[in-house]
């Protein structure tokens, strides 16, 4: 059996992603995820990797685009304002179809804001913060567990789609210490990529990395095909969790950390009572609308919580199309709610919606 370890949320990320093949990152110091820069920068050598703090954020995402260039596995990682700085090469790297893993643990904002955890960059990550019509496959960790799982699936999937893929986490997330089994050592052999420029061998043709189509013609059919990849990811990739939701009559919405407090709130409510659920979106792009439009169509209302003024709850009422009301609740500059004032707001919401059946009821029959 597998050893658990006590790992710091940033520590375990750092480590899946050395596990995962990870032999080159680049970065620069930003809190609060310097200690994934400092476990790189201890143990990425010792396995024959090459660890760089960049003179910038601007400097490391174009390292990270060369690296990807020679098709090996490598990542960097910031949070909010450094992500900013990072969204031309972003971009670049989309339209370049490059793999690459990119980690944001995010802090407060905007502008240099705090160094508390917060949720507010879901719109940088999801809308796509740099130019042009391109999508990461983004996906939102809930414990330090998962900030270990979901880094080595981060690796697959960028590779498997020659795409940069994002992982979503926080302040919280990434300090808190949390038992964590690690995956396994991914195996070493070099993975093809008969794309990377490694070297014109004999008979090949040169090749060629470019995002650029000078051409109207040959720029709308290869963003074309890029929007097939991406539907190709939304057919594929949607990761959700339902957590008491089958029966339930308010369900929360949320992610990360704020998704761990709705637990807690959800067993709260089922104790007064009230049939509460929760249903917590793993993959942010893809946004998982089937479930949700699914309990809408059941007849729940739905509660998303988030520490933010509200960004994810505008896709929550997209998948909805206004079938049932979609309230928010919503923390910011680094506070976190506690369980109980969720509970009181999902038990508000099941007496509106009470209230609006009786209403309905009396209506119809005093016609």
């Amino acid at each position: 059996m597998a050893e658990k370890k006590l790992m710091k949320g940033n520590e375990a990320l750092a480590e899946a992603a050395i596990r995962a093949g990870c032999r080159f990152f680049f970065g620069y110091p930003i809190t609060p995820q310097n200690e994934l820069l400092e476990y790189m920068a201890r143990h990425l050598p010792e396995v024959g990797g090459t660890f760089l703090q960049s003179e910038s954020e601007i400097g490391a995402i174009n390292m990270v685009f060369g690296a990807s260039c020679a098709g090996v596995r490598v990542m960097t990682s910031s949070s909010g304002p450094g992500i900013s700085l990072k969204q031309e090469g972003i971009s670049y790297l989309a339209g370049s179809e490059l793999p690459a893993v990119i980690v944001n643990i995010m802090r407060t904002g905007p502008g240099l804001g705090g160094i508390a955890p917060t949720q507010s960059d879901y719109f940088q990550a999801t809308k796509g913060g740099g130019h042009g019509d391109y999508r990461l496959l983004v996906l939102a960790p809930a414990s330090v567990q998962e900030m270990a799982d979901l880094t080595a699936l981060a690796f697959e999937k960028a590779d498997e789609y020659r795409n940069p893929v994002l992982i979503l986490g926080d302040g919280v997330l990434g300090q808190m210490m949390e038992p964590v089994i690690l995956p396994e050592q991914a195996a070493q052999e070099r993975l093809e990529k008969p794309w990377a420029t490694t070297g014109k061998g004999n008979n090949e043709k040169a090749k060629l990395i470019t995002s650029l189509y000078i051409k109207p013609e040959e720029a709308e059919c290869f963003n074309s095909r890029l929007r097939a990849k991406y539907s190709a990811m939304e057919e594929r990739e949607t990761r959700f969790e339902r957590y008491r939701a089958d029966d339930a009559e308010v369900i929360a919405i949320a992610y990360g950390t704020a998704a761990r407090l709705c637990m807690a709130a959800v067993d709260m409510v089922r104790e007064r009572g009230i049939r509460a659920g929760l249903i917590r979106p793993i993959t942010l792009f893809p946004f998982p609308v089937e479930p949700l439009r699914a309990a809408a169509q059941a007849g729940s209302s739905f509660l998303t919580v988030e520490l933010s003024t509200g960004q994810m709850v505008e896709d929550v009422r997209l998948a909805i199309e206004g079938r049932q009301p979609v309230e928010f609740y919503g923390r910011t500059g680094g506070m976190v709610p506690e369980p109980r004032v969720i509970a009181d707001r999902l038990e508000e919401l099941a007496r509106k919606k009470a209230s609006a059946q009786m209403a309905r009821s009396d209506e119809g029959g005093a016609a």
